[in-house]
């Protein structure tokens, strides 16, 4: 498959994004004059503007790429909870799988930014799990969604959407499906994913992860960490972020270092997510190895070029692989 049909080919996946969405508020102001009631700056606002967190992102990233994004989340039925579902679908994402509760707070974090200082960052959040009769809200809503579906998505930020129980009934779900699932971690959970398709930490994670120490730059080592990885959690492949060392994958029994590509870095922001929806949509298709590496970490650094976290843009990265001359490593095997 060349890359213009690879592209092509993501306008017709359906993909099932499952974690903790977030509601990231930004208010800009001017500062004039300390506040008289303590040693603060006083802040004029000037504009507030409200954006899609945490999943959220995944979620515009593989919508970016073309393919339907599904989000499949608990938030709560508060204000900030309209605010976060009416961005849901003004940018036309899919919420069949999005539950309301009235026991659960909605996660916003609010960026208090003056000029282009940012003052402080106020998150209002809860970290506790779901409760059971959510959890089993959440295990139904994607058994009804994944038989639909080419890939699915797990985005957790340990704020308490994903649980043991919840990950393990729905990857047995997508086993069921014959649906390839693929995961972006955080600690709290990190065993937990057992049998998945492509598991994808960041090397802190993956240190933190299995309590390990080695020398990234020793190719021995990091084979010998991802092996133990994918052993750990009998997974069928390991995608290792790896900052500016690049990207390492272990999956279809190849492994595969590449390089990061030299770029103008401006904001790192967002660039795990953008990696993570490249390489689910590669997955559902069936890429190599080799292909599903390269063409997200040319996407990863793509959007550490752009100011703040930005979706992939779709245009730019196939012409970017054009020029790499990628469709040697996206040829079927």
């Amino acid at each position: 498959m060349d890359i213009e049909k690879v592209f092509k080919a993501f306008d017709k996946l359906k993909v099932l994004v499952i974690g903790d969405v977030m509601l990231d508020s930004y208010v800009w102001g001017k500062v004039d004059r300390i506040s008289p009631e303590a040693p603060v700056p006083v802040v004029q606002v000037t504009r507030r503007e409200y954006r899609l967190g945490g999943a959220g992102n995944v979620l515009l990233n593989v919508q970016a790429l073309g393919a339907e994004a599904i989000v499949c989340s608990v938030i709560g039925t508060d204000s900030p909870g309209d605010l976060l579902e009416n961005n849901l679908k003004e940018k036309g994402l899919n919420c069949e799988g999005l539950i309301r509760s009235q026991d659960r707070i909605t996660t916003i974090k609010e960026r208090i930014i003056a000029g282009s200082q940012q003052i402080v960052r106020i998150d209002t959040e809860t970290e506790r799990d779901i409760s059971l009769e959510e959890q089993q809200r959440l295990i139904d809503k994607a058994a009804e969604l994944i038989p639909s579906c080419q890939v699915i998505i797990f985005e957790d930020y340990d704020k308490g959407v994903l649980t043991s129980n919840t990950i393990s009934s729905i990857l047995s779900l997508a086993r069921a499906h014959g649906v390839p699932t693929v995961v972006d971690p955080k600690k709290r959970n990190f065993l937990s994913y057992e049998h998945t398709t492509l598991f994808k930490p960041n090397l802190k994670e993956l240190r933190e992860g299995l309590k390990i120490e080695f020398n990234v730059d020793n190719p021995t080592e990091l084979a010998e960490a991802v092996r133990r990885l994918k052993s750990t959690l009998n997974a069928e492949g390991a995608l290792i972020t790896l900052s500016e060392r690049g990207v390492y994958i272990d999956f279809q029994d190849e492994q595969h270092h590449l390089p990061a590509h030299l770029r103008q870095i401006t904001d790192v922001s967002g660039a795990g997510d953008t990696v993570i929806s490249i390489a689910a949509c590669c997955v559902a298709l069936g890429l190599p190895s080799k292909a599903i590496a390269a063409i997200s970490n040319l996407g990863g650094g793509l959007v550490c070029e752009m100011i703040g976290v930005v979706p992939i843009d779709k245009n730019l990265l196939r012409a970017e692989a054009e020029k790499l001359q990628l469709d040697a490593v996206t040829a079927s095997q």
